[in-house]
């Protein structure tokens, strides 16, 4: 699944079928036809405007998936797909010529050109712009310059326009897995009028895919978001349906019983409440389970007095080691879960279910007990306080949240309780401005298939997606070998390596890896879910 390592000029231009993704824009349609082959699906409110490089949660992802096209994508199965890329070239993995092919265009009209995806990335790592995704870009030269706080450069030096269809990319060091990146988000070229007003836009953006907008009024916040397809686009994600609507549920509860009553299309997870009947509810040939590479997590703040220094790294592994994976995933779950043995997914390629120190990761309430007592020795926990996990009212977690907090409370003889957010959103905003009071409920689905993905977003310092602000100058570095090693299996290894820098520190706590489970209603047909847990939503078509 990983991109091959090579030392000769190697062209990342993959000839496949089946590219998994999707984009889009927001001009009017008034295609009469839009409603009548259209489908529904289950999403959240997105956390923020929709910008490439400021969308990093599911909710905005899935969009923006479908509203924009990328130099890449990843097929059903992860993987490289050659999208708005003709070639892309290197000699050293340092140096990289981008060349696009021709005739691609926005849906408003305005060529993609290699200006589009240049202004959007240096506008993505700029410190002036606060871009959550900006940690993607640190691995292009003169990211440093325009990332520090405080900086007035707006473009990075390793970016360069040759001509309308070509551009390069110098890397501060070798990484010869970097194009396997650029069919994730932050990545996506953006057209002219982004930049003139980008929050206004982000409200309606316009992309160069198979979707966009159904018009200006499209996204109705809280509500849903209706998508139809773009008539500008000729890339090979060719929509077997006319549009797709995202409508926003309070609960998986809620989003089932309407897949049922076939009032909604496609469920992209079962609740806890159907998983020993959904099988029997829907009948064969209405869903599916298939792994995936994504995985759920409990983050514990560092930034909590708590949770800092040794008695906060003892209290995180004693909290680890009081949680019955096994037991949780059976009886909740139903087997639907596999309990953690790491940091990322079975299902990416270099995954080692071995690692040194994880067997933290297992149920041992007895070490759980001594950690513990360890921990209060040096530093009490504060009387009257109790352990939350905050989690998202409109996801399917209450349940699992609570025999999380049972185990802790048996095992440990804290008081722990859960903290419900109303939606997905406010979690996020929390998190994102370090505002934490307890700990959170936190997973990865995978924006490109690596075990580097797992791991650099989440874990490297100032990452984007680092919401417990951790940081280590040893795991950094390992990253960063990684990231320079001559062969995938090579990078593979040391990356592992750098996992087990996690298992002693435990950032996160690693609960289980997700199985996807779809469920479709019996009014479309062609339903597959992609790699990541995604369904490939412009493959699906009504009967």
């Amino acid at each position: 699944m990983r991109l091959q390592r090579v030392s000769k000029v190697v062209s990342v231009a993959v000839v496949a079928a089946l590219a998994l993704g999707a984009c889009g824009g927001g001009t009017e349609n008034t295609n009469s036809a839009a409603t009548s082959t259209s489908i529904t699906a289950n999403g959240t409110e997105p956390q923020n405007p929709l910008l490439p490089a400021n969308t990093n949660e599911v909710g905005g992802g899935r969009i923006m998936d479908l509203l924009f096209e990328g130099l890449v994508s990843y097929d059903a199965d992860g993987k490289t797909v050659n999208e708005i890329a003709e070639s892309i070239e290197t000699e050293d993995s340092q140096h990289y010529t981008i060349t696009l092919k021709d005739g691609k265009t926005f849906s408003n009209g305005e060529p993609v050109t290699a200006s589009s995806f240049v202004d959007a990335w240096n506008f993505g790592a700029a410190a002036k712009n606060a871009q959550l995704n900006s940690y993607f870009f640190e691995s292009i030269e003169g990211y440093d310059e325009v990332s520090a706080e405080g900086a007035t450069a707006e473009t990075m030096s390793g970016l360069q326009v040759l001509d309308e269809k070509t551009f390069t990319v110098t890397l501060s060091q070798p990484e010869s897995d970097w194009p396997l990146r650029l069919g994730y988000t932050a990545f996506y070229p953006l057209p002219a009028e982004a930049f003139e007003d980008p929050a206004a836009f982000g409200e309606n953006p316009v992309g160069n895919g198979p979707y966009m907008l159904a018009g200006d009024n499209a996204w109705q916040h809280e509500v849903q978001i209706d998508l139809v397809t773009n008539p500008e686009y000729t890339g090979t994600r060719v929509p077997q349906n006319t549009g797709v609507t995202f409508k926003f549920y309070s609960s998986y509860d809620a989003a089932y019983a309407d897949l049922q009553a076939d009032n909604l299309d496609v469920l992209d997870q079962m609740p806890a409440a159907a998983q020993k009947t959904f099988t029997s509810d829907l009948g064969e040939g209405r869903y599916s389970e298939k792994p995936t590479a994504q995985n759920q997590t409990i983050t514990i703040p560092q930034y909590l007095d708590e949770f800092s220094g040794e008695a906060g790294a003892l209290r995180r592994q004693a909290i680890s080691m009081a949680v019955n994976r096994e037991e949780i995933t059976d009886v909740i779950f139903s087997g639907a879960r596999q309990p953690a043995k790491d940091f990322t997914a079975p299902v990416i390629e270099g995954f080692n279910s071995e690692l040194a120190g994880s067997e933290v990761l297992a149920y041992n309430p007895e070490r759980a007990k001594e950690l513990w007592a360890e921990a209060e020795a040096i530093s009490p926990w504060p009387e009257g306080k109790a352990f939350t996990i905050g989690y998202n009212a409109d996801g399917d977690h209450k349940e699992w949240v609570d025999a999380v907090c049972n185990s802790l409370k048996n095992v440990l003889g804290v008081d722990a309780q859960g903290k419900a957010y109303s939606t997905f959103k406010e979690l996020r905003s929390d998190a994102t401005a370090k505002t934490l009071s307890g700990a959170i409920r936190t997973g990865w689905q995978a924006d490109y298939p690596s075990l580097y993905n797992f791991l650099g977003p989440l874990y490297g310092t100032g990452a984007g997606s680092n919401d417990g602000d951790y940081t280590s100058q040893v795991f950094d570095d390992l990253l960063s070998q990684g990231l320079s090693a001559p062969t995938a299996e090579e990078g593979a290894a040391i990356f592992n390596q750098a996992q087990e820098v996690l298992l002693q520190d435990l950032p996160v706590v690693p609960l289980w890896y997700q199985v996807s489970q779809t469920g479709w209603s019996s009014n479309v047909t062609d339903v597959e879910t992609g790699w990541n847990g995604v369904p490939v939503y412009y493959n699906i078509a009504r009967k």
